[in-house]
């Protein structure tokens, strides 16, 4: 050990040095190109899922929902949070509920700060009618996003499902609060007074709906339809009146709005302004269009007797088949909305061989039918037929 060759102690540190120095320089050297290549594959990424998403919003703004979900669902695993919530909402498009739920779920999970998902998600679930765990949904993208007014209009749906009419109404209120708040809340505000049979505010609130939403909006037509409709429960027929009138302007196949207008000109006595509207009935009828409680016959008076309410409606058949059919029909309802007695005119084939009259006045009250012979022809005169049923009711409802 004696031969070896010894370097003094500074010596080896002034040895050592420039190999040190140089081993630090390539270290970092070799941290940059390191670091450049992965900020470059990176950027690449970042540049492929930017490409991708922009090619499902292309798609999803043309609908193309089916090519969404056949070319990207099942290679979806490494698409960012915006690109999984586009699969999903073409899921959603294409109401497939579970699969929608699945890709929201995923696309929270790698973006917890975007309300969009939560609320696709919520939205779904109130279609599969798990209206508490929506509400749950529903609040997160509120949370996260308050000034949003469809975001309310949703949970809003969710408690009026849960008949909790008085969260939907704060939260519908809420969103009419909000910049450009959609019709539904609006209608729907209104639809909530009505079913709790408060029919000031209902129709209060249908008011202030039909000065907010577009004419060109079904939400329009409804809110028209029913300031027709409360106004004449109110007798305030000149208020109705415009009302149906301008619904038909909008959608002549509104046929409810042509007999409610009858049973307006009718209360009135204005039988001629009526007359055209029972034609478009008719021929609605001929033509087969017409629907549910349409598609027989048409309410065509309503007035009160005593404590009972009288309905009235005309059938549209009018051929000879030599069958007895009934043509005018009176329905006395009580208080509990039960039919107790019916005055109607039937049509007789027998009577007409006989060169008698074309319709008699008959009256059924449960199980028992009477004719006490009174007649009438096509010519007849409404007044003279309200007359004739209303001494029938005073005599089979001693």
């Amino acid at each position: 050990m004696e031969n070896c060759f010894k370097i003094p102690q500074q010596n080896i540190c002034e040895t050592l040095a420039p190999i040190l120095k140089k081993t630090t320089q390539t270290t970092i050297i070799m941290n940059r190109i390191i670091s450049t290549i992965i900020l470059t594959i990176f950027s690449l990424t970042v540049f492929a899922q930017d490409k991708i998403t922009d090619e499902l919003k292309t798609l999803s703004d043309n609908k193309e929902y089916d090519k969404i979900i056949k070319q990207h669902a099942s290679i979806s695993k490494d698409y960012s949070a915006k690109a999984l919530y586009y699969i999903g909402q073409a899921y959603y498009m294409k109401e497939d509920d579970n699969n929608c739920i699945k890709f929201m779920d995923l696309s929270i999970a790698k973006d917890s700060k975007d309300p969009a998902p939560y609320f696709i998600k919520a939205s779904t679930l109130n279609y599969m009618g798990k209206y508490k765990e929506a509400i749950n949904s529903f609040q997160l993208a509120i949370n996260l996003k308050p000034d949003d007014a469809v975001f309310y209009s949703g949970i809003g749906d969710s408690y009026y499902q849960l008949e909790n009419y008085d969260l939907a109404l704060e939260s519908y209120k809420k969103a009419t609060e909000q910049k450009d708040c959609p019709d539904r809340p609006f209608s729907m505000i209104a639809q909530i007074y009505s079913d709790l049979k408060q029919n000031d505010k209902a129709l209060e609130a249908f008011y202030i709906a039909k000065s907010k939403i577009s004419n060109e909006s079904d939400s329009y037509i409804n809110a028209l339809y029913n300031i027709g409709l409360l106004e004449s429960l109110n007798g305030n027929y000149d208020k109705a009146e415009p009302a149906f009138i301008e619904l038909i302007q909008l959608d002549p196949t509104d046929y409810h709005s042509y007999a409610k207008l009858i049973q307006i000109y009718y209360h009135r006595k204005e039988y001629d302004k009526a007359k055209p509207y029972k034609e478009k009935l008719y021929e609605a009828h001929d033509k087969g269009v017409l629907k549910d409680n349409l598609k027989d016959m048409f309410c065509f008076d309503q007035f009160n007797w005593n404590d009972y309410l009288i309905q009235v409606f005309e059938r549209y058949e009018n051929e000879n088949k030599g069958d007895i059919y009934n043509k005018h029909l009176f329905y006395v309802v009580d208080k509990s909305g039960k039919i107790v007695l019916r005055v109607q005119t039937e049509f007789s084939p027998i009577s007409i061989e006989l060169g008698g009259p074309k319709y008699l006045l008959c009256a059924n009250k449960g199980d028992t039918h009477f004719n006490p012979g009174i007649g009438f022809n096509d010519d007849l005169k409404y007044d003279d037929l309200k007359s004739s049923a209303i001494k029938l009711f005073e005599k089979y409802m001693k």
